[in-house]
C-alpha cells in the first residue's frame, strides 16, 4: 500500500491537469514589444576611438536631452570597424516606445552637433524597409487640385460692407453691416466657444477659446484654420502682422506621461511656464516664458498684458523683467537678440514705435531695391521706456533704437509717481502722460511730454495741466489729441452711484512752431471715455460703467472747413472754430463703445459680463442717430471685424478723392432706387391692408342679409349696396427723380 502523502500528492496533481489555465496565462502574460519603431539611426556621429567613447556618449545623450528627448548614454549603440578599430560614424538609439522616438526624430533631424557634424535622424525601420527599394524611377500621379478659401474675401463685398462678431448665450453670430436692407446674418454657430471670440488684427482670423486651447477659423465657410494645444488658456494677444499668436494660461503647463510629442505640442522643458508664443501659419511651438506677477503689498496690480510686445514689423519680441532689464527676441527663431538683454536698473515699462504708411512705402521701396543690391541701411525700430525715481536720480524717459541700442533721446523727470506712455499710431508723436506730485505728497497733478519723433533731436513739447488726467487718445492719423482731467474730490475714491466731474479738452500742433494748443474745453461733463473715429475727425466722448449715466456725444472736429484746410490747420481766427456738436444720445448701463473700421457707425454695447440690466447693443451714425438697437438676455460681446491697410496708393487715393463727385452720383442714384423700392413695398403693403379691409366687410354683409333672411326680415337690396357718397377713394403719391443736374454758379 502506498504511503497517503504520494497518494495525496498525486491526487491533485492529477486534479491539476483537468483544470484549464489558459485565461489566467494569457493574462500576465508579459508582452514583449515587436519591432524596432523606438530606434533611430542618428548619422552624422563624429568618427572615435574607443578612448572618447563615455564622453561622445554623455554629449549625444545632452544634446537629446536639450531638446525634450531624454535619453541616457546605456540607451545608445555605437558600431566600430574591426579593421581600423574606431567608430563607423552612426549610433543606434533605443527610446521607451515610438512617440518618444518620433518625437526625438523631428527635434533632432538636422540639429548641429558641432562646428563640422550635422545629425540626421531616421527610423531603425525606414532604413531596413528601404535597403532593398526598387529604384526605378516612377512617375508619380498629379493630385487632383483643390482651391483653399480667400481669407479675405470678405473685402470684395460688391456693397463695401463690414462685418461684425456678437456672442449671446452660447451663440456666435457673423453680421453684416451697411444700409438697412444691407444687414444680415452673415453666419452662425452654437457652442463656437467656451470662454470668448477675438479678431485678429488685420481681420484675417476669428479665434475662439477651448478648454483644450485656441482655434482659428476663417475663409468664406468659417472652416478651421489652426489650432494651438494650450490646455486652459485665458487670453491670447496677436502680432500686429499676424504672423505669429501669444497665449496664457493661469496654470502652469504641465506634460503628463505619454502625452503627444512634436512641434505643435509642449515638452518637458516647457513644464510650469504661462506663456507661449506660437506661428500662425504652422501652428509650431516656438517658445514659452514663465509669467511675471507684481511683487509688493499692492495686491490690486494685475499681470501686465499683453506680457509680450511687438515690433510693427514682427521682426522682434519684448518683455519687461521690472526694475531689471528688457529682453528682447528675434523672430522666428526666438532667440534672445545679440544674446543680452538691456540692462536697466529700475525700468517699469516700454512701448514699440508704430510704423506710419510712409515707413511702411520706404520699407516696401527698400525691399525692392535690395534685389537691386542696394546699399542703403534700412531704417531701425525704435522703442521707449521710462525709470522712476531711484535715491539722487531722476525719473527718465529714453528713445532707443533697435538692434542697434543706441540711445536717441532721454528726457529727466523730477516729482514723477507714475508714466505712461503713448505713441501716435503713426509714430510721429510720442506722449509721455507724467503724474506728478507736490512737494507735500498730499494732491496729483498732470504733464504731457510730447516728443516730436520725426524732427532733428527730437524736440519735447511740455503741456502743464493743473488736474488729473483720466484718459488720453490721439487722433488716428493727426496733430490732435483729447484728454479727460478732472478735480473732482471722489476720483480717487469713487462710491457707488456717484458721477466724476470731467472737462474734456482739444489740442491741436501749431504748425510752424512745433507747440500744441489748445483747440477748446468742454467742462462740467461725466465722459470718461474718448473715441476717435478710425479716419479721424470725428469723436465721441461717452460715459461707460456708470450706473446712474450713460451719455454719448458726437463731435465733429472740423465742421467748417474742406479738405485743404484740414491739411493746412486752422487759422488765427478760425482756432477751434470748426469743433461742432453733432448730436446727443444715451444707451443705460453702456459697458463698451468702438467705430467700425470705415468710420461710419459707432457700436454700443451693454455687456453681461458687466452686469445684467438690458443687456444687448446699438449702432449709430457717426452723428448720433441711432440705426438699430437690440436688447438681448445674456448678450456678452461684440466686435468689429478690422480691416488690413489699403493696397491703394496714395496717389490713386487722391485720384479717388479729386472725382469723388462722380463716384457719388453713381451711390445716390443707388440710394434713390433704394428708397423706390421701399416706397413701391409700404405702398403694396397699404393696397393689401385695404384689399383686405374691403373683402372683411363684403364678406360681414353678407353674413349680416342671410342672418336677416333667416329671421324672416326682408333684405333691402338697395341698402345692401353702398351708395356713391361712402365709398372711400384714396389717391397715392409717389415721387420718382427722373435726373438730377449740378450747375456750378460764379459768384
Amino acid at each position: 500500500m502506498a504511503p497517503n502523502g504520494v497518494n495525496g500528492v498525486n491526487g491533485v496533481h492529477d486534479d491539476d491537469e483537468e483544470i484549464d489555465y489558459s485565461d489566467i496565462e494569457a493574462k500576465y502574460q508579459v508582452q514583449y514589444e515587436e519591432g524596432f519603431d523606438n530606434i533611430l539611426v542618428v548619422d552624422g556621429v563624429p568618427v572615435i576611438d574607443k578612448s572618447k567613447l563615455s564622453r561622445l556618449l554623455d554629449k549625444i545623450a545632452k544634446e537629446f536631452s536639450r531638446k525634450g528627448a531624454s535619453i541616457k548614454s546605456d540607451d545608445i549603440s555605437v558600431p566600430w570597424d574591426d579593421s581600423t578599430g574606431k567608430s563607423k560614424g552612426f549610433v543606434f538609439v533605443e527610446f521607451k516606445n515610438s512617440n518618444d522616438a518620433m518625437f526625438a526624430l523631428n527635434a533632432m533631424h538636422g540639429h548641429p552637433f558641432d562646428a563640422r557634424h550635422t545629425f540626421l535622424v531616421n527610423r531603425f525601420t525606414d532604413i531596413e524597409r528601404y535597403a532593398n527599394l526598387d529604384e526605378t524611377y516612377a512617375e508619380p500621379e498629379p493630385e487632383e487640385y483643390k482651391p483653399k478659401e480667400h481669407l479675405r474675401a470678405w473685402l470684395g463685398d460688391s456693397q463695401g460692407r463690414d462685418q461684425y462678431a456678437t456672442y449671446r448665450g452660447d451663440e456666435v453670430e457673423i453680421h453684416w453691416q451697411g444700409k438697412p436692407s444691407q444687414c444680415e446674418v452673415a453666419f452662425t454657430r452654437p457652442n463656437w466657444t467656451d470662454l470668448y471670440v477675438s479678431w485678429s488684427p488685420l481681420g484675417t482670423y476669428l479665434a475662439t477659446l477651448h478648454r483644450q486651447g485656441v482655434q482659428l477659423w476663417g475663409g468664406t465657410s468659417w472652416a478651421k484654420q489652426q489650432r494651438f494645444a494650450h490646455p486652459m488658456v485665458k487670453l491670447i494677444d496677436f502680432s500686429p502682422n499676424e504672423t505669429y499668436i501669444v497665449t496664457w494660461s493661469h496654470d502652469p503647463i504641465v506634460v503628463p506621461e505619454g502625452a503627444q510629442q512634436g512641434p505643435q505640442f509642449f515638452s518637458p522643458e516647457d513644464e510650469g511656464n504661462n506663456i507661449a508664443v506660437w506661428d500662425t501659419m504652422t501652428g509650431n511651438l516656438l517658445r514659452t516664458f514663465p509669467a511675471i506677477y507684481p511683487e509688493g503689498e499692492d495686491t490690486k496690480k494685475q499681470m501686465q498684458w499683453p506680457a509680450l510686445k511687438w515690433s510693427a514689423d514682427d521682426k522682434f519680441v519684448g518683455r519687461v523683467t521690472p526694475g531689471q532689464q528688457i529682453s528682447v527676441y528675434e523672430l522666428p527663431s526666438m532667440g534672445l537678440q545679440g544674446k543680452k538683454s538691456i540692462k536697466i536698473d529700475g525700468v517699469v515699462d516700454f512701448e514699440w514705435c508704430p510704423l506710419g504708411d510712409k515707413d511702411r512705402e520706404d520699407a516696401e521701396a527698400e525691399a525692392k531695391a535690395n534685389g537691386a543690391k542696394s546699399t542703403k541701411k534700412p531704417k531701425e525700430n525704435m522703442l521707449a521706456y521710462w525709470t522712476p525715481e531711484v535715491a539722487n536720480q531722476p525719473a527718465r524717459v529714453t528713445l532707443m533704437n533697435f538692434p542697434g541700442r543706441a540711445i536717441l533721446r532721454q528726457k529727466n523727470l523730477f516729482n514723477v509717481t507714475e508714466c505712461k506712455l503713448f505713441w501716435q499710431n503713426q509714430g510721429d508723436f510720442l506722449c509721455v502722460k507724467v503724474d506728478r506730485h507736490t512737494k507735500t505728497k498730499k494732491s496729483i497733478f498732470c504733464n504731457l511730454e510730447i516728443f516730436r519723433v520725426r524732427e532733428k533731436d527730437f524736440p519735447v513739447e511740455v503741456v502743464e495741466l493743473k488736474d488729473a488726467v483720466t484718459d488720453f487718445s490721439w487722433e488716428p492719423k493727426g496733430e490732435r489729441f483729447a484728454l479727460i482731467s478732472s478735480n473732482d474730490p471722489n476720483l480717487g475714491n469713487p462710491g457707488p452711484g456717484v458721477t466724476i466731474k470731467t472737462d474734456v479738452s482739444f489740442y491741436q500742433l501749431v504748425r510752424g512752431k512745433g507747440d500744441f494748443k489748445l483747440l477748446r474745453t468742454l467742462p462740467g461733463r461725466t465722459s470718461n471715455t474718448v473715441r476717435w473715429s478710425p479716419r479721424g475727425r470725428h469723436v465721441v466722448l461717452a460715459t461707460i460703467g456708470s450706473s446712474s449715466k450713460s451719455e454719448l456725444e458726437f463731435w465733429d472736429l472740423d465742421f467748417n472747413y474742406d479738405d485743404i484746410g484740414r491739411r493746412d490747420g486752422p487759422s488765427k481766427e478760425e482756432w477751434g472754430s470748426g469743433i461742432q456738436h453733432l448730436g446727443t444720445a444715451d444707451h443705460y448701463a453702456v459697458t463698451d463703445a468702438e467705430w467700425d473700421p470705415s468710420g461710419r457707425y459707432l457700436a454700443t454695447s451693454a455687456s453681461a459680463w458687466r452686469h445684467t440690466l438690458e443687456n444687448g447693443y446699438a449702432v449709430w451714425d457717426f452723428r448720433g442717430q441711432e440705426l438699430e438697437k437690440h436688447i438681448l438676455d445674456r448678450f456678452k460681446q461684440f466686435l468689429w471685424r478690422p480691416r488690413p491697410r489699403s493696397l491703394l496708393t496714395k496717389e490713386q487715393q487722391r485720384q479717388i478723392r479729386r472725382n469723388l463727385k462722380e463716384y457719388s452720383r453713381q451711390f445716390e442714384e443707388e440710394d434713390a432706387a433704394e428708397e423706390s423700392n421701399i416706397s413701391a413695398e409700404l405702398i403694396a403693403q397699404r393696397k393689401r391692408l385695404v384689399d383686405e379691409w374691403n373683402a372683411w366687410r363684403a364678406r360681414v354683409k353678407e353674413e349680416v342679409a342671410e342672418e336677416r333672411r333667416q329671421r324672416g326680415k326682408t333684405v333691402d337690396v338697395d341698402s345692401e349696396k353702398e351708395p356713391e357718397e361712402s365709398k372711400e377713394e384714396m389717391e397715392l403719391w409717389v415721387d420718382e427723380v427722373i435726373e438730377e443736374t449740378e450747375e456750378e454758379v460764379a459768384e
